[in-house]
């Protein structure tokens, strides 16, 4: 009795293989170019929103009230096309990119509600930016998690590019905001300026990373005309070091002005790096009937690849940013904080007649003679104020 064992697929079968995964691939990515720039241009109407949202709402609604009607228009054009693009049959796969898909329309939802409190001003300009920033990023965490399967080390490396200039340029309007706020009240707080430090170094970061990954005609472009100024590296330090002039917001339209500039080239650029992307994807697509080499010993399979693993990178961007969030919610915790620290104060400098350094040290003394925090001390002070019956010193 004869068995007939068929053979064992050779060589030229798992270049088929090889080569028609290689293919669907390609095809996926090039149909993920209308997300990949829906998601770019909504990023960038987002954050004109949240520059114009802090000047009206430091201003007391009596600046960029037109910018403000203006940039939530352009941001629900951007919403609709954001939309549309992920209503067309989609290549994405994987649940990964769907969670973060979900996470980004979750918040987008929330948009109308922000957009309510900035109208009437029932909101502070400093929680309202970090809304605005919350949303930003899981918008942008879509991106990094598209790439994930990409099996040629060009295309990865040219995605890690992408993405260290978005979330650049993100911290470039997270910079923007910041200063307007503080430009527009003309005072910036010792977190205030850390934060702005913070925004700086982190931007740069995310520059070196793509400035190494892209050519030399990129690279001069982002130094010709994305770098800060000298007119921004001015009022940077004075934003940093002391308080500025009160001259009725025209600082922090000037502020506004040059930043807005700069994040103007930044967004001409990473239109010029989406194209070539797309560029280098459809090429990658169509030159995949050369003919096939085999590796031989001296070949280094891995030449191509980035110095670091593209997904090791990608995760490394992601904590840092998501260390930036955590920094700016503890941020927010400690302005809180202070602020029921002086209203505690308040209380003693009105009921004990007490100075402020004197009010500062009685809350100290009786945090550590309780071994407690002094906000802790304060919001029980609040707490009690209405049966606290403490007569005014004659």
């Amino acid at each position: 009795m004869t068995i007939n064992v068929e053979s064992p697929p050779g060589a030229a079968e798992w270049i088929a293989r090889a080569r028609q995964m290689r293919q669907q691939q390609f095809s996926n990515l090039a149909r993920l170019g209308a997300l990949v720039r829906s998601i770019s241009t909504l990023t960038h109407m987002l954050q004109c929103e949240r520059g114009a949202s802090n000047i009206w709402l430091c201003s007391g609604g009596q600046l960029y009230a037109a910018e403000c009607r203006a940039s939530r228009a352009l941001a629900d054009e951007s919403l609709a096309a954001f939309h549309f693009s992920l209503a067309q049959p989609s290549p994405l796969s994987g649940s990964a990119v769907c969670e973060r898909v979900a996470s980004a329309l979750s918040h987008l939802e929330q948009l109308g509600a922000l957009r309510d409190a900035v109208i009437s001003q029932s909101i502070k300009a400093r929680l309202a930016m970090e809304q605005y920033s919350r949303t930003l990023r899981h918008l942008l965490s879509i991106i990094p998690q598209l790439n994930d399967s990409i099996d040629d080390p060009q295309i990865a490396s040219r995605f890690v590019a992408l993405y260290s200039l978005m979330q650049g340029k993100e911290l470039v309007g997270q910079e923007r905001a910041l200063g307007a706020i503080g430009f527009t009240q003309g005072h910036f707080s010792d977190e205030m300026r850390q934060t702005l430090v913070d925004r700086i170094d982190a931007q740069q970061a995310c520059f070196d990373v793509f400035l190494s990954r892209v050519n030399p005609d990129v690279q001069a472009t982002f130094t010709g005309h994305c770098l800060a100024d000298a007119q921004t590296e001015q009022l940077r330090r004075v934003a940093c070091t002391r308080q500025p002039a009160a001259d009725q917001g025209a600082t922090a339209l000037n502020w506004f002005a040059l930043q807005t500039t700069r994040l103007e080239h930044l967004r001409a650029l990473e239109e010029i790096v989406i194209a070539d992307l797309m560029t280098a994807v459809e090429e990658r697509l169509h030159a995949d009937n050369e003919p096939f080499m085999v590796a031989d010993d001296n070949d280094d399979l891995f030449a191509g690849w980035p110095e670091k693993p593209l997904l090791s990178l990608v995760r490394q961007q992601a904590r840092e940013i998501e260390l930036l969030s955590r920094q700016l919610a503890s941020l927010r915790d400690t302005l809180e904080e202070r602020k029921l620290i002086d209203k505690a104060k308040s209380i003693l400098m009105t009921h004990q007649q007490m100075s402020e350094d004197q009010a500062w040290y009685a809350l100290r003394k009786m945090a550590m003679d309780k071994n407690q925090r002094m906000v802790d001390i304060a919001r029980a002070l609040l707490t009690v104020k209405t049966l606290w019956q403490v007569t005014p010193k004659e």
